[in-house]
Order: structure tokens, then C-alpha cells, then sequence
């Protein structure tokens, strides 16, 4: 039995799979941020919850191998010489806005776009951005830590007592990285924070056993291994990526829609329209278009006098085609393409149907999203909105040329992940390919949608 710890904006879960990396049982918490100087992760209930969990499984004692992967932007401050938690500052949430007051003495340290190809992002979605935040306004804390520990690698030290840091959380849209010479940016030099940053690791490598404190606790046994581990994204695409060399597009949906491609050229990326080059675990730049898709549906559905449980029906799609009702951006406060464009709704309100409103706004901008990265090749859809079949035939519909495939689970993170186990060896993946819808009038509702963002 092997674990998997995923930390998401929205959720918290435990999944453990089998010996052939098929998920055995879950468990899993909500994540709220908690309230404070400034908004921050909720570390001492995320520790409790999992302690707990794995002193009330009945499979504790057979786990073998643990794996964390977590959402991007954020990091600990910790003094690794502590026995608590470490923490010598709480850890920020990236969604405060607070520090943007920060920006205009940011822009003289933060690298160019062609260094990083890390664009501009609003609150603390530019990892550095949240460093320097708190390093100007809490000094002699933030002198204090004896390591900067990037989330995965946090709790991984937590479960094995050793330091890492690791290319997949450095590359996500930190600042703080240049994927082409795979070294520090001079963001990391001016800040002087390069002696806080612990040795680079490989996703894979195994830091060592639990610790003997965190065996008593939980129950692990002495041999269970902890790997270093990986961003969340990166583990959805690492499903896919293997040996292969085609262009192919792997969407990773949930809290945010991260489109991710295969043999991209990032001389198409754009900083403006929240495009950018994550990495994957081999350090290769990986071109990225994003938006905040299930921020946005949940918001719509909200807006619009509805609930995001509400079911999606296609009659409910056709007659808003046909009644050209929609929903421009932006409803997540500056991400995604038209990031801070001020949304516009063409619907009655209350509309009678708000998630098919919704569903329609998010295919439209994948389909947006696949246009702007030059995307060929097939495409591949995980996660969340896996559970909402009728925006993933939409974008079959809108993209006729692409083969649009879906994942037979919605726990394409965690499998991922779980790949790390058996790295040299292929993933098996159960496909379903995507039939398209066939709404009419859906190219001149694209049309005017367009229209009405310009």
C-alpha cells in the first residue's frame, strides 16, 4: 500500500492505492484558509486531520511509500531546527490581496518574462512576490528561517525530517526559476534568499523513512519511504508525458484550468493573457494557458441566482444559444486572459438555468485557451470537470480538428503522483474518447461571445 497526500485550494486528500497504483480507499477534508495578520494555510489542521486519519485506517500499517503533491504559489518559512511545526511565519495564502502593495517595489527586482517566462499575476500568485512581501514587512522573522521549503517539500519534510526543493513548484509562475538554463533567477541572488534554499532533488527521489516521531503518532511503519514530491498539475500531466514526443494538450480542471502542452513553443506564450511555462519533472519548459475555471463556474452559477449542485441539462445549452444568453469575464480578480476585465451578463436575472450559462462560459474559454498556446495534437481532459459531461462535448464540438479524450477517473493528480513510485515504468491510462455535442448555432454564439468581451 502506498500514499498520496493531495493538498488543493479546496480540498485536502488522502488516497491510497495498491501495489499497481489503482486507488484502494480516500479520505478527504476541506481547506479553508484562516484568518490572521493575513490569510494563511490552515497547517495545524491539515497536520491533525492527517494524523487522525492515519491513526483510525485500517491500512496504516501496510503503507509503504508516501507521496505529497500540492497546489502551486506557496511556500514555508521554517526553521528546520525546531521539533513544532517549523513554521517562523505563518504560511500566506496566494489569493491575499493585501500584497499588492508591494508591487511597485517589486517590479525593480522581479526577472523579465524571457528569463522565467513568469508573467505578472495578481496578489501572491508570483511565489516571489509573496516572499519579498514578507521579508520587507516582517524582517527579523523572516531572518529567522533557515529554509525557504516549497509545499510539496514541506510536508515531506514534515513526515521525514529532510530538505528538499524540487523543479515542478520552482517553475510554477514563481519568478524565481529560469527553466531554459534550469537554474535560480536573479530574483534569488538580489534577495538574498539562495542560502535559504534547500538542495535541489529530483520528484522521485526518496528523502528517507518517516521519523521515528511521526511513526509513533500515526502508526507508519519503520520502512515507509517519502518521496520528495511535485506540483498537482504537473502530476495530472505526468500521466501522459512518458517517453512520448508528440504534441499532445493535457487540461488539468479544478479550482483553477491549467491547459498544459506537449512540445510547445514558448515563443507563443504571452505574458498579458496569463500564459506562461511551468516545468515538468525533467525540468523541460511546458507551455501553459490558465484560468480560474472552477473559481469562475461556482461564481457564475452564484451570480446568476443558482447553485453549482444544480444538474446541466442540453436543452437548457440549446435555448441559451439560441436566446444568446452569456457571460463574459472576469470572475476570479485578474487571471485568465481578459484578467480584470469587468464581466458582463446578457441573461435575465434570475436565469432559469444558470449552470448551462456556466458550462458554456468555461468551454468557450478552454476553447480559447487551446486557441491561444497553438494547440494541436490530441487533448486530454482531468479532473473536476470530468463530472460535467456536457462542457466536455462542447469543447469536442468546438475544437473539431482535435481528438478531445477524457480520463476514466477524476483522480488524474493523485495518479500522477502515484507514477513516482514506478517512474521508469508507463503509466496505464483507461481513456474514453469525448463525442461531440451537436448544438446548433454554437460557432455564431462563439462569435458574439467574443464580441462582446471587445
Amino acid at each position: 500500500m502506498k500514499a498520496i497526500l493531495d493538498i488543493g485550494k479546496t480540498h485536502v486528500k488522502l488516497q491510497l492505492v495498491d501495489e499497481k497504483n489503482h486507488p484502494h480507499k480516500s479520505y478527504q477534508r476541506k481547506n479553508t484558509p484562516l484568518a490572521g495578520d493575513y490569510p494563511h494555510a490552515d497547517i495545524d489542521g491539515i497536520w491533525q486531520w492527517l494524523v487522525c486519519t492515519l491513526q483510525s485506517s485500517p491500512y496504516t500499517r501496510s503503507i509503504k511509500g508516501f507521496i505529497i503533491t500540492t497546489h502551486g504559489a506557496t511556500a514555508a518559512l521554517v526553521d528546520a531546527s525546531r521539533s513544532d511545526n517549523g513554521l517562523v511565519m505563518p504560511v500566506l495564502d496566494y489569493e491575499y490581496q493585501g500584497i499588492d502593495e508591494c508591487t511597485s517595489d517589486y517590479q525593480l527586482y522581479r526577472p523579465k518574462f524571457a528569463h522565467t517566462y513568469s508573467p505578472e499575476l495578481p496578489a501572491g500568485l508570483n511565489l516571489g512576490k509573496q516572499l519579498f512581501w514578507l521579508q520587507k514587512r516582517d524582517p527579523a522573522n523572516f531572518a529567522r528561517a533557515t529554509h525557504i521549503l516549497l509545499y510539496p517539500q514541506y510536508w515531506a519534510w514534515r513526515l521525514s525530517g529532510e530538505l528538499a526543493a524540487e523543479v515542478t513548484s520552482l517553475g510554477c509562475h514563481t519568478d524565481m526559476w529560469c527553466p531554459d538554463s534550469q537554474s535560480y533567477s536573479s530574483l534569488v541572488d538580489r534577495c538574498q534568499w539562495i542560502e535559504k534554499m534547500p538542495p535541489l532533488r529530483d520528484a522521485w527521489d526518496c528523502l528517507g523513512n518517516v521519523t521515528e516521531v511521526v511513526r509513533e503518532l500515526t502508526g507508519l511503519p519503520a520502512d515507509c519511504q517519502v518521496r520528495v514530491g511535485l506540483h498537482d498539475s504537473n502530476a495530472s500531466f505526468l500521466r501522459y508525458l512518458g517517453k512520448r514526443t508528440e504534441a499532445f494538450t493535457v487540461i488539468s480542471t479544478g479550482t483553477w484550468t491549467i491547459l498544459m502542452q506537449n512540445q510547445g513553443n514558448t515563443d507563443n506564450l504571452c505574458a498579458s493573457r496569463d500564459m506562461l511555462a511551468n516545468v515538468n519533472i525533467h525540468g523541460v519548459p511546458v507551455c501553459c494557458a490558465r484560468f480560474m475555471g472552477g473559481r469562475e463556474y461556482e461564481r457564475i452559477c452564484t451570480n446568476l441566482g443558482g447553485d453549482v449542485s444544480m444538474a446541466v441539462n442540453a436543452e437548457d445549452i440549446q435555448f441559451a444559444i439560441e436566446q444568446q444568453w452569456m457571460v463574459t469575464p472576469d470572475f476570479s480578480e485578474g487571471n485568465g486572459p481578459y484578467g480584470g476585465a469587468t464581466p458582463v451578463i446578457k441573461a435575465p436575472n434570475p436565469v432559469p438555468a444558470p449552470t448551462a450559462l456556466a458550462t458554456l462560459y468555461c468551454a468557450l474559454l478552454i476553447d480559447q485557451r487551446l486557441t491561444d498556446l497553438k494547440a494541436g495534437g490530441s487533448v486530454y481532459i482531468e479532473g473536476a470537470f470530468l463530472k460535467n459531461p456536457l462542457l466536455c462535448a462542447l469543447i469536442a464540438q468546438l475544437r473539431p480538428d482535435q481528438k478531445v479524450m477524457l480520463s476514466s477517473d477524476n483522480t488524474g493528480t493523485v495518479m500522477g503522483a502515484a507514477q513516482l513510485f514506478s517512474i521508469d515504468s508507463p503509466c496505464d491510462i483507461e481513456l474514453i474518447s469525448c463525442t461531440a455535442s451537436n448544438f446548433v448555432g454554437l460557432e455564431a454564439y462563439r462569435e458574439q461571445w467574443y464580441a462582446l468581451i471587445e
